[in-house]
């Protein structure tokens, strides 16, 4: 028995040791993929950086070749809709993910020859590098996506107000991007301005928008302001509606997220905390009863 609990102890402290190893390399491998994601579309930096940036922009320009058309197409959507992080286009997405398939084969090599698995794995950790790129830009996605709409209610209401007050849409606009915060809404709608006194339509400026940020609550705002131009319906009464039913939809999803919490953090309690305390409280026992020093 008690050769039975060394082997345990051995191989789960041997798996927990491993777990961590893995988990603080992909960390750290991530961290600085994501860093160098983010800069190394600064053509004007010296050292590594600049280098990165020439070897780059030279990969995605032999890739403009040999890219197919539906990647080109669904990567372009997906930087437009991330606000173009860095300038990126299409090709240079497809450089950054090989070079990230091309470093990460090599981390696997070395991790994998270090600790004596299979080479197979080495191949499972080149196709978390080819796809973190895009992983990466999803994530973009959504955290453009989550900043706009935590600063449409306060922008709407700010809107709203202008236009109560007697200011026309463009006039109301422009005193919503001189006041609203720093973020990716405001350069939306600061670009809808810059279209607005260029001498596109209302409509053609708010589609556009819509249509570059492919948000639902965004876009069923904009189609009431378009419908109400339509129909010749008072503007100020359809954004106090609008600015009442964000709020009400804005309340209704932190209720939503709420209610989820402890689903959510089930499987950490079981996977995680749960095992920790019973080891903690009922380890000692165990190795009494296992030795034979209970009872004396």
């Amino acid at each position: 028995m008690q050769e039975v609990l060394t082997y345990l102890l051995m191989g789960g402290s041997a798996l927990l040791t491993a777990g961590a190893v893995a988990f603080l390399g992909i960390g750290l491998y991530t961290n600085i993929l994501e860093r160098f994601l983010t800069e190394v579309r600064d053509e004007s930096a010296g050292g590594m950086k600049g280098a990165g940036s020439v070897a780059i922009r030279k990969l995605g320009a032999m890739n403009r070749r040999f890219m197919w058309p539906g990647y080109e197409s669904k990567t372009r959507r997906k930087l437009i809709k991330a606000g173009e992080p860095s300038q990126y286009k299409p090709e240079d997405i497809m450089a950054l993910q090989e070079v990230s398939a091309f470093f990460a084969l090599l981390a696997g090599l070395f991790v994998v020859n270090g600790i004596g698995m299979n080479l197979a794995w080495s191949l499972l950790v080149m196709l978390l590098g080819l796809f973190y790129p895009l992983i990466w830009l999803n994530d973009q996605v959504k955290r453009r996506h989550l900043a706009i709409s935590r600063a449409l209610p306060y922008n709407l209401d700010l809107l709203t107000l202008s236009v109560e007050a007697g200011m026309d849409f463009t006039g109301a606009l422009a005193k919503v991007v001189e006041k609203g915060r720093q973020g990716p809404l405001r350069e939306e709608l600061q670009l809808v301005l810059k279209q607005l006194k260029m001498g596109k339509t209302r409509e053609e400026a708010l589609k556009s928008m819509i249509v570059r940020v492919d948000l639902p609550s965004l876009t069923t705002f904009v189609t009431a302001l378009i419908q109400a131009d339509k129909m010749g319906t008072s503007l100020g009464k359809v954004l106090r509606i609008q600015s009442t039913q964000m709020r009400i939809d804005r309340t209704q999803r932190a209720e939503k997220l709420a209610g989820e919490a402890p689903v959510k953090m089930l499987f950490p309690l079981i996977a995680c905390i749960f095992p920790t305390v019973f080891m903690v409280l009922f380890g000692p026992i165990v190795f009494q009863f296992m030795f034979g020093n209970v009872g004396g």
